[in-house]
């Protein structure tokens, strides 16, 4: 995506949802002004049109839970990674030796 095609998009606010499935506009005008608003998670509208309601939460849940190391807030990625959540530690005994396998592949003795 071209820097001039990212700067004409319209972004939103998917944190902050109007009355008949409308955003507000991106962004807030100083942390002191706006202290009932929270960080905004912004994504291009396009983007929040096509995501649905359980991805629009998941994602303004992560941002928000982001530890804020400096004056501004941390980005978070949109889309939660697929591979993270379905990920599984299987561990075993073999012959006294714990044994870990992580998502099919092998981790180490433990």
């Amino acid at each position: 995506m071209s820097l001039d095609k990212w700067f004409k998009e319209k972004w939103v606010d998917i944190g902050a949802p109007k009355k008949g499935g409308k955003y507000q506009e991106c962004g807030r005008k100083s942390a002191s002004s706006s202290k009932g608003r929270k960080y905004p998670k912004c994504v291009p509208l396009a983007k929040a049109t096509r995501m649905s309601a359980s991805q629009k939460a998941s994602a303004v849940k992560r941002k928000r839970q982001a530890p804020n190391s400096g004056p501004k807030p941390d980005n978070v990625k949109t889309m939660a990674s697929k591979g993270a959540a379905k990920m599984k530690i299987t561990q075993f005994s073999c012959g006294g030796m714990g044994i870990a396998v992580k998502g099919g592949k092998f981790e180490g003795v433990r």
